[in-house]
């Protein structure tokens, strides 16, 4: 408790302010901590008692102010966060693009639905995974056995999927029938010549709804070689698989050809003719849908059955590209206008530093030569402590009685 001259109001916002007098007398290196002995050596600049009224007064008035600012700021990025998501499933889902496609319609052209460009893709999937097999089969000096060709998963009609409905030119799939998913590994930690190569490689921490142009470690051709992970091709899309935290449903889009870990899927966009932007798009919009459809009881984590399991709504090639355009551009404008709410909070801390720093300083509020010196206020708070401390019952052992 403050003793008499000296208002609370007063010493909470000094001490609101006096954050890196603390730091330094804190001790610790996981969980700094400051013990009593040492906050009392922080330092307390004493103002008059009337004084302590009015710089209180006034700074209850200004960061009440800049408390409403934030407010306003936060509520804006709220907004910003709501309309993302919002556009996000209008692309998805078709309505993004409703009068795009009427006017194709009326244009007379004929159009590739979502269903051909299934088709085209899953008969261009097996061609070329034939082939691949056939080389094998001629390398080896072996006849290809009965029933070797690569088997497919059966086209997936809308009346399987419980979602929503599409636009009549579109048609549901999954992401395991149009892209083929990987799943990465991680090379021995113990051996120093798996790490610091030319390849690049991504750990799950590094999807987190961006592209990946660099990576924070790279392995060698041995480390790849030595485990199952795999280079992924420039516009493959990653997803995060596992994390209690935020990572598990996470995506990113691949800016290089990089490997990546076990806690991260590799879905293999450019072996089709899709944008990856329209995959990443996807699997951002459901990102809550993707993070309850995990499997696991500790950890909870998707696999690669699940992965490509996941429903992927597929338009025509030419509305892909027209979503991509319409969304990029929207996001472009909500990414200046998050970056301007940022600036504008980091301005608002800065100024509540000053404000506080000015109130401390003594030059928030005009001083009156009229009100009882600091000096003065110092010296009956002494005085009390004093007197405090000679009232204070003598602690030790109770006197022994005699009989």
């Amino acid at each position: 408790m403050p003793y008499e001259g000296v208002a609370s109001d007063y010493v909470y916002h000094w001490l609101s302010s006096a954050k890196q007098h603390a730091e330094k007398l804190a001790s610790g290196t996981t969980f700094p901590e400051i013990s009593g002995a040492k906050a009392a050596l922080i330092p307390f600049p004493l103002a008059p008692t009337l004084e302590q009224t009015r710089i209180v007064e006034k700074l209850e008035e200004l960061l009440s102010d800049l408390d409403a600012g934030v407010a306003e700021l936060k509520a804006a990025q709220r907004k910003l966060a709501q309309y993302r998501q919002s556009l996000l499933k209008a692309a998805v889902e078709g309505t993004l693009t409703t009068d795009w496609r009427a006017a194709r319609v009326r244009s007379g052209e004929p159009q590739e639905t979502g269903a051909d460009l299934l088709q085209r893709i899953l008969n261009e999937r097996r061609a070329s995974r034939e082939a691949k097999q056939l080389a094998k089969y001629a390398e080896q000096g072996k006849s290809p056995p009965k029933g070797w060709r690569t088997k497919f998963p059966e086209v997936v009609s809308a009346d399987q999927i419980n979602f929503a409905v599409l636009p009549k030119s579109w048609t549901w799939s999954s992401l395991g029938e149009c892209f083929f998913v990987a799943v990465g590994a991680t090379p021995s930690r113990k051996e120093p010549r798996y790490w610091g190569g030319n390849i690049a490689w991504v750990s799950s921490g590094e999807v987190r709804f961006e592209r990946i142009a660099q990576t924070r470690e790279t392995i060698t051709s041995e480390g790849l070689n030595k485990t199952s992970t795999q280079i992924n091709p420039k516009g493959s899309v990653l997803l995060g698989m596992i994390g209690e935290g935020k990572t598990r449903g996470q995506v990113a889009i691949l800016d290089i050809d990089a490997a990546n870990n076990q806690n991260c899927a590799a879905i293999w966009v450019p072996e089709t003719k899709i944008a990856p932007e329209y995959v990443y798009y996807w699997l951002w919009s459901r990102y809550d849908e993707t993070r309850r459809g995990s499997s696991g009881n500790n950890q909870p984590a998707l696999n690669k059955k699940i992965v490509e399991a996941i429903p992927f709504p597929l338009p025509p090639l030419n509305e892909i590209r027209q979503i991509v355009e319409l969304v990029e551009s929207a996001l472009t404008q909500v990414a200046g206008q998050e970056a301007a709410i940022e600036h504008a909070l980091k301005q608002v801390t800065a100024q509540r530093k000053n404000i506080l720093k000015a109130a401390f300083a003594g030059q928030l509020v005009p001083q009156d030569p009229n009100d009882e010196p600091a000096n003065a206020l110092l010296e009956r708070i002494r005085t009390e402590r004093a007197n405090l401390t000679g009232t204070a019952k003598p602690r030790g052992r109770k006197p022994r009685t005699t009989a």
